[in-house]
């Protein structure tokens, strides 16, 4: 009986640490598939997260700025053209009669 508990035992190790070493290896090619991920998008040049979110807040910065410079522009050609306007009606000078065909 001390023999086969002993065969047993022995087997029980050696399955231990054949699931230690495939777990490890598991790990090992995870990480190395990671890494070979990580070099493709490198070469692809896609950007991060980080720089993609960065950018979308600077677009959107600039969108609001721009609708607010717009506002502005109009705002003052809405105050120039009336004051525009009134001059040239003024400065019109009036029609002249026209003279009497001759005979």
């Amino acid at each position: 009986m001390q023999s086969e508990n002993r065969i047993f035992d022995d087997l029980a190790k050696m399955i231990n640490g054949i699931a230690g070493t495939v777990a490890g290896a598991g790990r090992e090619a995870e990480a190395a598939m990671r890494e070979r991920a990580k070099e493709f998008v490198g070469r692809m040049d896609f950007v991060s997260r980080e720089e993609f979110e960065a950018v979308k807040e600077l677009a959107a910065k600039a969108r609001a700025e721009a609708e607010a410079l717009k506002a502005r522009l109009d705002k003052l050609e809405g105050a120039a053209k009336p004051a525009a306007a009134a001059p040239k009606a003024a400065a019109k000078p009036a029609a002249k009669p026209k003279a009497a065909p001759k005979k």
